[in-house]
Formats: structure tokens, sequence, C-alpha cells
């Protein structure tokens, strides 16, 4: 009987060497966090530069009125003298209702004027349309000095003096909010505008129905920044309305006279008055975050 013919048994394979890993083979994301991080350390110096004026006012605002001018960073001990003051010294509580009002109406009816505007100016064509838009635009580039005297004269024929609607009518109209919202509604599909008037509805019912439902996020940011910039006016409610005790921004002026500048109190009425934006942003902040993400989606 032969033999089998055994195989020679396979020699044992050389030991495998440990991979060498090049050091600057990292993963996708560890790589993509360490090129984002002198990014994210140039937005954290932003932030705190931004923030810091801020924070200084309400430091300020809680030192004893002694310490104000003090540059310690932390203000201690704290103290409400500043603002128990200021409750005492002008109707503040008035005073913020007045401006809230002036505030409110003023973006509320700019934000309508405007989005009337930019939806003639997106959805009809007539003749004229483009000349009629470059003239809006030249009008945002002319200063309010050279239209400060005409409309102070118009207010005083129309007995507005004094009155907090004298504040809000010169400025219904605001070419920024009609070039924002023009912008907008651009990148507003075609499509649905034309579905709409197929479907038998007015030019009235398409915007209400099918435009304002898609902007909400354009127009709750927009409407941020027009409330902040009414708020914020000084120099036209000044002129205005010349009394001490009308709107929160003059009051706030009237700790600073010619016999000595109470800051503790300017930085206490300016904290007071700064709330009200706060609130109405934290209210809002999702609408806003929305509107610059489908704005970088365009």
């Amino acid at each position: 009987m032969p033999l089998a013919v055994l195989d020679p048994a396979p020699a044992a394979e050389p030991p495998l060497e440990p991979a060498t890993r090049d050091p600057g083979d990292l993963p996708v994301g560890e790589a993509s966090r360490r090129r984002a991080l002198p990014g994210h350390l140039v937005l954290v110096a932003l932030a705190v530069f931004a923030v810091f004026p801020i924070y200084w006012m309400y430091a300020t605002s809680l030192r004893r009125p002694g310490d104000v001018l003090d540059v310690s960073p932390l203000p201690w001990p704290l103290s409400g003298a500043n603002y128990e003051y200021v409750l005492k010294a002008i109707p503040i509580a008035k005073m913020l209702l007045n401006t809230f009002l002036v505030a409110a109406s003023t973006s509320v009816l700019q934000l309508l004027v405007a989005l009337l505007a930019a939806y003639a100016f997106v959805a009809w064509t007539f003749p004229g349309r483009k000349l009629l838009y470059l003239l809006f635009v030249g009008a945002w580039l002319v200063p309010f000095q050279v239209t400060m005297i005409p409309n102070y004269v118009y207010l005083s024929q129309l007995g507005l003096l004094n009155a907090l609607a004298g504040v809000v009518v010169p400025t219904v109209c605001s070419t920024m909010a009609i070039m924002l919202l023009r912008q907008h509604l651009q990148a507003f599909p075609t499509e649905l505008l034309d579905a709409s008037r197929m479907d038998g509805r007015s030019s009235w019912l398409t915007l209400w129905t099918v435009v304002v439902p898609n902007l909400r996020p354009a127009l709750a940011s927009l409407t941020i920044l027009l409330f902040i910039s009414a708020w914020n006016d000084y120099f036209w409610p000044a002129l205005v309305l010349q009394r001490t005790d009308s709107v929160v921004q003059i009051g706030v002026r009237g700790f600073l006279s010619a016999e000595g500048d109470n800051w503790g109190a300017v930085m206490a009425a300016s904290g007071i008055a700064c709330l009200p934006i706060f609130a109405l942003y934290l209210f809002l902040q999702r609408q806003v975050m929305d509107a610059f993400v489908r704005s970088g989606l365009r």
C-alpha cells in the first residue's frame, strides 16, 4: 500500500509589525475640530468684546454711589441705591410705556409698508418699476439732517408736536426694510404665486395666505431690527416731544447736566431700558435663527 505523501507544513508567517501612524493623519472629525479651533477662538473674543459694555453697564449700576467711578471688574459690595434713585427721580414706568408704544407703532407700520412695497416690486410688472426702486434706494442715502426741518415744519402744521404720534408719522416708510424684504421675496418660489392665481385668489389674499406664512422668520428678524432702531432713537423724539418725562431716552439724558453727571443713575436707567429689548429677542430668538439659516441656504 503506497504511503500518502504529506504536504509540508506551511511556514509560519512573520509577525506583523505594528502599523506606524503618521502624527498628521488624524480622523476626519478631530482634524475638522482642530481646523475650526482658531475660528471659534476669534468668535469667543468677539463675543466677549460685544458683551463687555453691557456687563460694565450693569456692574456700574450696582455699585454704591460713591464707588461709581471704580474700575474694579467686580462690583462689591453690591448696592441698589442707583435703581432706587432712578425710580424716585423720573416716572420710569410711564416713560417705558411711552417708548414701547412709539417703538411698537413705528416697527409695525414700517413692516406693513415694507411688506406691501416689496411684494409690489417682486410680484407685479409695471412701467418704471426699476426706476421707482432706484428712487427708494436713493432716498435711503439721504441723511436724516436733510429731511429733519421739513418734517418738523410739517408736524407743526399738523399740530403733532409734543405728541407721540409726531414721532411715528415721519418714520412710517423704512427703505432698509423694503430692501431686505425684497431680497427675501425674490427667492420666493414663483410657482406658488402662479398656483395661487390659478386658484382664483386675489393679490391681497395671496400675500396674506401664501407669502406671509412662509416669511415668518424673515419678518421676525426684521421686526427686531426695526423695534430696536425705534427704541434707541434719541434725536428725533427729543426734537419733537421736548418733554423730560416723555420717553426713556430723554429721561436717561436728564441725568447728564451742567451741574454734574450722575453716571450711576445713567447706568441704572439704561439697564432698565435694555430689559424690554432682551425680552423681545428671547421671545423671537427661534425665528431669528431660522431667518439666518434660510438666508444661507438660498
